[in-house]
């Protein structure tokens, strides 16, 4: 079927799963995409949420718009069974793309692989922006969706890393963090750690993915001379936010909506000293001295997600992926 602007090209969960691409080019795609917004060229504005009062679900939709690419792009999110297990809840994230150039909808894609791409690279920027020279310790806590891909793309920004941690508590999980790196790096090993504190004080960069549910916080007196502790989902303690020496941040708007559990007992955030786009622009450096301890948080930009969303388009185009559909029609 020709394109125009009647149809769209629809890509399911199975489509995108084919495709393959490696960690460096997902980290220069999202990294590109900083940079645009950097430099004035893209739009993210703030994501709107909606949760009921018994907190059962959560919805968020996030328009943008990267100007190194000219395409137009909404993501939606839907978590519904917060207060259940991880098997019970249910969750979709659709992403639909636009050319802002020829005026045609590009896809419209299940954003869920995008996202679990996109967060940990995204933290790998952050690790690599943030950390003491000579870092060689890292430890990622979780063992979720997150926490499987956290330390292949640490390597890929950090590969001075030497002793690579792990806490968690899921079997499956610790085997899939596991051969998840055993794919990309099958020379590296993971150490699993059972007294967290412990690790913690021996880590140059911690990376925090843990769910809700997690018993993990590590406090700022845990954390070395040094120390960056990234937060994606849980497990460091609002003290480390605090506390810090430096604050980073992709997005300090979001931080106030999504990270609602760091804020102090009156719900007060301390400032955030600088946002990722302009660090990685080479404007401001996020290390200012070695002995700094940062805690930087990892919120998602909405551009790095249309950005990803957009290379995978393109790569599905080129193998004739996915199902056109006369939506408009």
């Amino acid at each position: 079927m020709d394109r125009d602007d009647t149809t769209l090209r629809v890509l399911s969960t199975s489509d995108l799963a084919g495709l393959d691409i490696t960690l460096a080019d997902v980290v220069d795609t999202v990294e590109q995409a900083c940079r645009t917004l950097a430099a004035g060229r893209s739009d993210n504005p703030r994501k709107l949420t909606v949760k009921p009062a018994d907190g059962h679900s959560v919805s968020y939709a996030m328009l943008g718009r990267d100007g190194a690419r000219e395409v137009v792009a909404v993501k939606t999110s839907y978590k519904h069974g917060l207060g259940e297990s991880r098997d019970k809840q249910h969750y979709y994230t659709t992403l639909t793309i636009y050319d802002d150039v020829t005026g045609l909808p590009v896809a419209m894609m299940d954003c869920s692989r995008i996202g679990s791409l996109r967060t940990p690279a995204v933290s790998a920027l952050l690790a690599r922006e943030c950390a003491a020279p000579g870092a060689t310790t890292a430890l990622v806590i979780g063992t979720g969706t997150q926490g499987r891909l956290a330390l292949p793309f640490l390597l890929t920004t950090l590969p001075g890393l030497k002793r690579l941690m792990l806490s968690g508590s899921h079997p499956d999980g610790l085997t899939a963090v596991r051969a998840e790196l055993a794919r990309h790096f099958p020379d590296r090993d993971i150490e699993l750690v059972t007294d967290l504190t412990r690790a913690a004080r021996e880590a140059d960069v911690i990376v925090a993915t843990a769910g809700a549910h997690t018993s993990a916080a590590i406090e700022a007196e845990n954390l070395k001379p040094g120390a960056t502790a990234i937060l994606v989902g849980h497990g460091l303690a609002p003290s480390v936010l605090h506390r810090a020496d430096r604050v980073i941040a992709t997005s300090e708007a979001q931080m106030h909506v999504t990270g609602t559990d760091m804020a102090d007992a009156e719900g007060n955030f301390p400032p955030v000293d600088l946002e990722l786009p302009v660090i990685v622009s080479g404007v401001s450096k996020a290390r200012t001295a070695p002995q700094q301890r940062i805690f930087a948080y990892n919120s998602g930009l909405v551009v790095t997600d249309i950005a990803l969303g957009h290379r995978f388009a393109q790569l599905a185009a080129e193998q004739n992926l996915g199902t056109e559909v006369a939506l408009w029609r």
